[in-house]
């Protein structure tokens, strides 16, 4: 039987790991039981005294802030999509080594990511476009990433080539290849992503303080900073403390990602490496 050794490394190891994750978990704990406390409190608390759910209620039951976070949840998942779908079509194309202007197409890309056009003439476009105080401009100003442009070009690149010749001689179309070899094989890449879109749409709150001033279109974030900093606290008929209610509007905020998290961990560990080794 092989004997477990346990060194002062491990030991402190150990230590560290535990106090950290106890540094996190703490506040989380704090926010989860004054969410459910009938009573604002503001010091530490085990369990709640008098529990209730009036803070979740009046969330999802109160429209100035379920139609907040239901325009987060219905941005978040079209820009994610919209987002993966116009980063998956651009690495492809530019992992083609023998496109016409791949060169100068990618420099283009590249420069966009140094330099912006600045604030008021991308507020002009946007203005053009029909896209002022309007809840899907945090789906198009989300739609393309030159960032994870490259990271898929380079994971697209890492693909044997093998697989794409012999594909070609099966008689596969270049979008044939792209739906059938590449995306199977781009799962990893997808999810990794695809986190970072989701994650970068659901807490976007400048870009809705910028150009959104209807309630109605305005995202769940940005109405979450009204109600903590600025107490902006709406008409309900629930009786329930402006404390409790913002402590559960912290963990709807939080819940969504806390819970893809696990399920997309294997994903995104794998994703982390994405073009970071080439062969």
């Amino acid at each position: 039987m092989r004997k477990f050794k346990f060194s002062l490394f491990d030991f402190v190891n150990y230590l560290i790991f535990i106090v950290l994750a106890l540094l996190i978990l703490i506040p989380i704990w704090k926010v989860l039981v004054d969410s459910f406390n009938a009573v604002g409190m503001y010091q530490f608390q085990i369990f709640p005294n008098r529990p209730t759910i009036d803070g979740y209620r009046t969330i999802f039951e109160t429209k100035a802030l379920y139609r907040p976070l239901l325009n987060s949840v219905i941005t978040t998942i079209c820009g994610t999509a919209l987002g993966l779908l116009l980063c998956t079509l651009g690495g492809y194309v530019l992992a083609q080594a023998d496109m016409p202007g791949r060169a100068g197409l990618g420099f283009f890309l590249l420069f966009t990511m140094i330099f912006t056009g600045g604030m008021i003439p991308e507020y002009l476009v946007m203005k053009q476009l029909g896209l002022v105080d309007n809840m899907w401009i945090l789906v198009v100003k989300h739609g393309i990433n030159v960032y994870n442009i490259v990271l898929m070009k380079n994971f697209f690149e890492g693909i044997p080539e093998s697989l794409y010749e012999a594909a070609k001689i099966d008689g596969c179309t270049p979008m044939g290849i792209f739906t059938k070899i590449v995306l199977p094989l781009s799962k990893a890449a997808l999810a990794s992503i695809g986190l970072m879109f989701a994650v970068a749409i659901w807490n976007d709150y400048t870009t809705a303080k910028i150009y959104i001033t209807n309630p109605d279109q305005t995202n769940f974030q940005y109405k979450l900073r009204n109600l903590v900093m600025d107490g902006d606290t709406p008409n309900t008929s629930y009786k329930v403390a402006n404390e409790t209610l913002q402590y559960a509007g912290i963990i709807c905020a939080i819940l969504p990602f806390m819970i893809a998290y696990p399920f997309l961990q294997q994903y995104f560990v794998k994703g982390v490496n994405i073009g970071a080794v080439k062969e």
